[in-house]
């Protein structure tokens, strides 16, 4: 029987975990799902946060950048505020979305709604100001007609700017400037979506490895 301890040093979680990952690998069990749904079952879930942050730091320290944030997202246990916003600076909202998605879905609450918004708002202007109109009309209908439900009129006035030469001269929109500023700017308003949002709390990477360190389990 295999047996679950609190193994104070990395190599001792890894090397435990590794070999229940190697057994559920012969049975055909390898998606992280559900290797993660098999820890949780098989301990608390704190041990379940630590051996997920050891891991993470594994990664991280070998340069496993991607694998580490396909884990943050998948276990949906420690959130890269620093990742978030390095997508949407450089306007990967897809990528930025789906990661979000691992902790949030635009349903969950109020908050979770305007930070989906704010995303695909600024992907359909980024994509109206290229005048990528064939591209804007399928965010519209894709990502933005869900939003209808919550709000109506706030819809409407999305679909009425691509009718116009320069979204700009909408009034809510005068203070636009460019692209890379209005990243800037919509960022602070998701970041303040997201410290109020109670779907966030305890999953901020740097507050949560803080807490775990506080517990005595070295990291």
């Amino acid at each position: 029987m295999i047996r679950f301890t609190k193994c104070r040093t990395i190599r001792g979680y890894l090397t435990e975990y590794f070999i229940i990952f190697k057994v559920l690998d012969l049975f055909g069990f390898s998606s992280i799902h559900y290797r993660l749904g098999f820890l949780q079952n098989k301990m608390s879930s704190f041990v379940q946060k630590d051996c997920v942050a050891r891991i993470l730091k594994f990664l991280e320290d070998q340069n496993f950048k991607e694998a580490a944030h396909t884990l943050e997202r998948e276990s949906g246990l420690f959130f890269s505020l620093e990742y978030f916003e390095e997508l949407a600076l450089k306007g990967e909202w897809s990528e930025a979305e789906k990661y979000i998605s691992g902790f949030t879905k635009l349903e969950d609450n109020k908050l979770s709604t305007k930070i989906y918004f704010e995303m695909r708002k600024q992907k359909y202007l980024e994509t109206l100001d290229k005048h990528e109109y064939d591209k804007a009309v399928e965010i519209l209908n894709n990502d933005l007609k869900v939003f209808a439900q919550y709000n109506c009129e706030l819809y409407k006035e999305m679909v009425l700017l691509i009718t116009v030469d320069d979204f700009r001269k909408h009034a809510s929109l005068t203070k636009y400037g460019d692209t890379r500023s209005a990243r800037a700017s919509i960022l602070r308003e998701i970041r303040k979506a997201m410290e109020a949002n109670p779907v966030f709390l305890g999953k901020f990477r740097v507050l949560a490895l803080d807490s775990l360190r506080m517990s005595n389990l070295q990291i």
